[in-house]
């Protein structure tokens, strides 16, 4: 196992690297750039483009910018401070370092993902569990009903939905300033909760119809059946027999859907007012600040590829017939 895990430690390195590669040659593929966005905000000022572009390094040959953000290639003040040396770059629109604005928004959105995954899945595992224990009867049809709806209906609709009617009905709007976990516990439960079930349920549909799946392959089995003919009780069978053998590919698809959660937090995070890692990515698209797009792809990336490692190694837990060597 300790062998399994250096391997794929090492399997990383090549991996970020090509992330790194790709990531900064698309960003630079979108249309207009930073100055353009300046001149947007600023139309009554008249902007030098080339001085500025010297200014940013934008005057470069785009190899050499991505050799700069990597930290192969000396800055304009000749010191080499990149990625390879812990500087994801400074953001040209806030003039503040990249890993700053990352470390300030990270568990904004680190909270919102593991609240939404947690409501995700204690929703979708015990109705996709119950709908295959009741195969063709109505809880059966409930069940498989209620996870269509999930997977139907858009997360970024039902968090519109949830805010503009109580603001039209009662006058409530939900609060645009931060409240954090340290500060008020309680409070900052009640800013997170609404938009964590919003994409916690966006999720738990493609996890409803995989448990319910799972399970009824599972029930077919001959120890299942011989648990049943020894007057086991049902809640036994589930938790000891069925459930420890179901959900190895219940978590496979669980951790498929991370880079999708990742991306519903863009949504959410906006349409809350929530000043997470997506809101900051979105409004940096928006001001074409290509280096703090990178950063903070670059981030998610990372935490993706340690998510899978996760995965993984979560499979060996589950099933001792599975073991790395």
């Amino acid at each position: 196992m300790r062998v399994y895990i250096i391997k794929r430690l090492l399997l990383m390195i090549p991996i970020l690297i090509v992330v790194t590669f790709l990531i900064f040659f698309l960003t630079y593929l979108l249309p207009g750039d930073i100055i353009d966005a300046m001149q947007g905000y600023a139309q009554d000022i008249a902007l030098d483009r080339a001085a500025l572009e010297r200014e940013l390094g934008l005057d470069a040959p785009i190899f050499v910018q991505y050799g700069r953000w990597m930290g192969v290639v000396p800055q304009m003040d000749g010191n080499f401070s990149g990625v390879f040396q812990g500087n994801l770059g400074m953001s040209y629109w806030r003039r503040e370092p990249v890993l700053k604005l990352v470390a300030q928004r990270w568990p904004v959105t680190l909270q919102l993902g593991v609240m939404g995954l947690m409501i995700g899945q204690l929703i979708a595992l015990p109705i996709g569990v119950f709908s295959a224990l009741r195969q063709d009867k109505w809880g059966d049809y409930i069940g498989r009903s209620f996870a269509i709806l999930c997977i139907s209906i858009p997360g970024f609709w039902v968090g519109t939905m949830i805010i503009v009617f109580p603001a039209i009905w009662w006058g409530h709007m939900p609060p645009v300033m931060l409240i954090r976990l340290t500060d008020d516990p309680i409070g900052n439960l009640r800013m997170f909760v609404v938009p964590a079930i919003v994409l916690g349920l966006a999720f738990s549909g493609a996890t409803m119809r995989i448990t319910r799946t799972q399970v009824l392959q599972v029930l077919r089995e001959d120890y299942i059946r011989t648990a049943w003919a020894k007057g086991l009780k049902e809640r036994v069978v589930v938790t000891r027999h069925i459930l420890k053998n179901a959900l190895i590919p219940v978590i496979t698809a669980i951790g498929l859907q991370v880079p999708a959660l990742i991306g519903g937090t863009v949504i959410i995070e906006k349409i809350f007012c929530l000043p997470g890692m997506g809101r900051l990515i979105f409004d940096a698209i928006l001001q074409r600040d290509k280096l703090l797009v990178c950063g903070v792809v670059l981030f998610f990336s990372v935490g993706l590829v340690v998510i899978n490692l996760m995965v993984d190694l979560t499979y060996a837990l589950l099933d001792p017939r599975i073991r790395y060597r």
